[in-house]
């Protein structure tokens, strides 16, 4: 098997299965363990996989995104606890645009107690945040129209940003498939960063909410800046030092 087709099975597998291992990859595909991680080192400087301790786990590109229904399988005490400590911010907003995803639609879920039975409008293209909110007390929700994807189950397209177009909203809570210092926030899709530069500019505040696994990551459509954001939140597997790294272009970031 040459490098080329190891590493192939190698971004494969990651996909799959949303990590791989190097112990396990080096026993899979007969070769030596430092084999594997030159592989990993060569697939994380091409943009295709992120280095951990011990492993990797894949990037999302534009040929590459995972879906919804993977995406609640993956982290999720961690996105929880992200999801209650970004709601706490809401403060004073009576207005609220979530983005897609299911970090985004956990923090939807705890608005109405952070609201503390105050009015809230939810502005949201995730069909699965809308029904998760639509019996609520206090809360309206407003699903802007469009395309939707099968994977993530959210509108796009002009409908939804000639929508939001019209609205002043108070906070817009942010998902993004990369987060770097770099390059900013990035996602996969074309019509989804329009989506979401949109919810940015029609909102007075926006907080970006993510897994460690985010940062560091580009994907191909970058959509905001760092210093576009007043806080960022995350949990406490992001290194202290790289959050105060990201603090200085402007954001709080918030460890949980």
């Amino acid at each position: 098997m040459t490098a080329e087709e190891r590493q192939r099975k190698i971004v494969r597998a990651a996909r799959n299965s949303g990590s791989v291992d190097v112990t396990a990859l080096a026993a899979e595909l007969g070769v030596a363990k430092e084999t594997v991680r030159r592989d990993l080192r060569a697939l994380e400087d091409h943009g295709l996989v992120r280095r951990t301790h011990g492993g990797a786990y894949p990037v999302e590109s534009a040929g590459f995104e995972t879906t919804l229904a993977f995406r609640t399988t993956m982290h999720v005490p961690e996105k929880r606890r992200i999801a209650t400590a970004a709601a706490d911010l809401l403060g004073d907003a009576e207005t609220v645009f979530v983005d897609e995803g299911f970090t985004p639609q956990l923090i939807a879920e705890a608005l109405p107690e952070a609201a503390k039975g105050r009015p809230l409008t939810v502005v949201t293209a995730s069909l699965a945040t809308a029904g998760a909110l639509a019996e609520a007390e206090n809360m309206t929700v407003l699903l802007l129209g469009g395309r939707v994807r099968p994977g993530t189950l959210a509108t796009v397209d002009h409908w939804t940003t000639r929508m939001l177009a019209g609205f002043v909203i108070d906070l817009a809570y942010i998902g993004a498939n990369g987060i770097s210092r770099e390059h900013g926030l990035t996602t996969p899709d074309p019509a989804v960063s329009e989506v979401k530069a949109q919810a940015i500019r029609a909102s007075r505040r926006t907080v970006f909410a993510g897994v460690y696994t985010k940062f560091g990551a580009a994907s191909f459509c970058r959509f905001a800046h760092i210093g576009d954001l007043e806080a960022i939140v995350t949990s406490t597997q992001l290194p202290a030092s790289e959050a105060h790294r990201y603090s200085l272009q402007g954001p709080q970031v918030i460890r949980v």
